[in-house]
């Protein structure tokens, strides 16, 4: 699954999808408590995990960002964090991804569409290593619930996605860069979701497959923000993703050993509070 956003606003997920996660226990000392205005980006993702087309998307969505002591919703995503320490955090978060249409996606023609994907659930953080006052080495164990959002809502399974965070800032703070190392594993109905073919939708070119729980993928990648000035911001990604590794490899819809997915955007910050976040 491409998850790419934080929910307030799907075009920060396509541009900063890991934006001001600060590494633990660090946190910017002065920052708002809240913030009002414009983000937008663009955004080029596989259709779905070792899918032969893209989806490729540009939007321009009202920004909200609050740090409060619990609920936060930033470019790191909307949640509730829970527990802070000085090594470990533990939130519940949402995060969503892109929707695919059959009739876009050759392999998939005649299927049920793919549609947004919002998941649900705790994740732990850990800092592992600080390197000096700039830079850091964290583990981050998300756990999440999959449902899908298309005329309603459907539970569509669970996904684990262990990854390692190093991030780095620039001595002027004005830039922000991480590179990430993860692996998704989800179980037997989000697998099912993206490579079954049920033998209704079986083809002379695409046959009946039952798919299983397991490894679905594999990604590195690499992010920056810049700061531009205090009230604009820029973003960009790039991951690398390896699908023949996963459990279902030998599906008909699993057409791409390997897939790229990168994305850019500003965020413009219209209106703050005078009243500054407690940490």
């Amino acid at each position: 699954m491409n998850r790419l956003l934080a929910c307030a606003g799907l075009c920060l997920a396509a541009t900063a999808a890991h934006a001001q996660q600060d590494a633990i226990p660090e946190s910017r000392p002065g920052q708002p408590l809240w913030e009002l205005g414009l983000a937008g980006g663009a955004v080029t993702t596989p259709s779905y995990p070792g899918a032969d087309d893209r989806e490729t998307r540009g939007l321009v969505l009202p920004l909200i960002i609050y740090r409060g002591k619990v609920f936060r919703s930033d470019q790191g995503g909307i949640g509730a964090r829970l527990f802070k320490s000085e090594r470990a955090e533990f939130d519940i978060g949402l995060a969503a991804s892109l929707p695919a249409r059959s009739d876009d996606v050759e392999a998939r023609a005649g299927m049920p569409d793919l549609g947004a994907l919002a998941e649900f659930g705790p994740r732990l953080k850990l800092r592992l290593a600080r390197f000096d006052a700039r830079s850091g080495l964290r583990a981050e164990l998300p756990l999440r619930a999959v449902m899908e959002v298309r005329s309603g809502l459907r539970h569509q399974g669970y996904t684990f996605e262990p990854r390692l965070v190093y991030e780095r800032r620039s001595a002027d703070g004005k830039w922000l860069f991480d590179t990430q190392l993860a692996a998704v594993v989800g179980d037997g109905k989000i697998n099912r979701y993206f490579y079954e073919v049920r033998p209704e939708y079986a083809t002379a070119t695409r046959a009946a497959y039952s798919a299983d729980a397991g490894l679905i993928l594999v990604r590195a990648g690499v992010f920056a923000a810049r700061v531009i000035n205090p009230d604009l911001r820029a973003y960009a990604f790039l991951r690398a993703e390896n699908y023949g590794v996963g459990k279902n490899h030998n599906s008909p819809l699993h057409l791409r050993d390997n897939g790229v997915s990168a994305g850019f955007g500003l965020s413009w910050t219209i209106k703050r509070s005078a009243a500054l976040a407690s940490d």
